[in-house]
């Protein structure tokens, strides 16, 4: 009988073996208990070994001009500036070097534009929402913000003390920008609110008097009145609102391989507290300012 049984069980044990090491050298998910992008499935995240648009390589979208505190002196290649420096700590974690991140030209509404990137992940104070979520990915957030408004001083929208106070006052904001959305769902002005292609253009027009108030992410109101437009304000800012804040993310293709490895990149800089630091390093003039109600 033990004859006739052993080659069975020889049989059952070596599909048992087999069986364990696929399952053992199966891809795990890169970011356990996390979210994944639509295709990307299961996979590893190993160390500069990503599946890439470029092999070896790691390619950053941003717009430009790229504007301070983001980035500095219009360069994002520098390292200085908060998106700058978190891009480079992403790469890092991810296990890229600077000299081989590339950074690509991208204007801020073709990142989360529907249909194929030619980046790995866009960084460029793109807010997370429902919306954009149908057309591209999102890492987790790395930064957690509010959005102001920038008056001329002794004007009647510097005087604004309420929410209410700023809807008679010609408004202005980034087309695509969740500055823009703000001013059309949340002041609700009377008036429609002129839409700019770049914080620029909205500068100028404030100057200009062809609008009383622009609104921006707060960081960006306070380099502007403070480097930019110095006889401007910041007349208050937004309480978040919603179930959770808003918050910029990385931006990823919708059908991107690595979007749990940057998300998991991500969420790893804020416990080991890298994402505060660069925070209070590069976004510290940004105070506190009054809450608009």
């Amino acid at each position: 009988m033990r004859l006739v049984n052993r080659p069975r069980r020889l049989a059952v044990c070596a599909t048992v073996v087999l069986l364990a090491a696929a399952v053992g050298c199966a891809p795990q998910d890169a970011s356990p208990g996390g979210p994944r992008a639509a295709g990307q499935g299961k996979q590893s995240c190993d160390r500069g070994k990503l599946p890439t648009v470029a092999a070896g390589k790691l390619t950053v979208g941003t717009d430009k001009p790229a504007y301070a505190p983001w980035f500095i002196d219009d360069d994002p290649a520098s390292g200085k500036g908060f998106e700058s420096a978190v891009a480079y700590a992403v790469a890092k974690r991810l296990g890229y070097g600077r000299s081989a991140v590339d950074w690509q030209t991208v204007p801020f509404n073709s990142a989360f534009a529907p249909g194929e990137k030619r980046f790995d992940f866009d960084i460029n104070q793109v807010s997370i929402s429902a919306e954009r979520k149908r057309a591209v990915a999102f890492s987790a957030g790395y930064y957690d913000v509010r959005q102001a408004v920038i008056a001329l001083k002794g004007s009647k929208a510097a005087r604004a003390r309420s929410i209410a106070d700023l809807r008679g006052v010609r408004l202005g904001a980034q087309v695509g920008s969740t500055s823009l959305d703000v001013v059309n769902d949340t002041i609700r002005p009377t008036r429609p609110a002129a839409p700019f292609q770049k914080n620029d253009l909205a500068k100028t027009a404030l100057k200009n008097g062809q609008v009383d108030a622009i609104v921006t992410d707060l960081p960006t109101a306070f380099y502007i009145t403070s480097a930019e437009v110095k006889d401007a304000e910041v007349v208050g800012q937004f309480a978040s609102t919603g179930r959770a804040a808003e918050q910029f993310g990385l931006v990823l293709d919708k059908e991107s391989r690595i979007t749990g490895c940057v998300t998991a990149a991500v969420d790893a800089l804020r416990k080991d507290g890298t994402l505060a630091a660069l925070e209070k390093k590069w976004l510290s003039d940004a105070v506190d300012a009054p809450v608009l109600k």
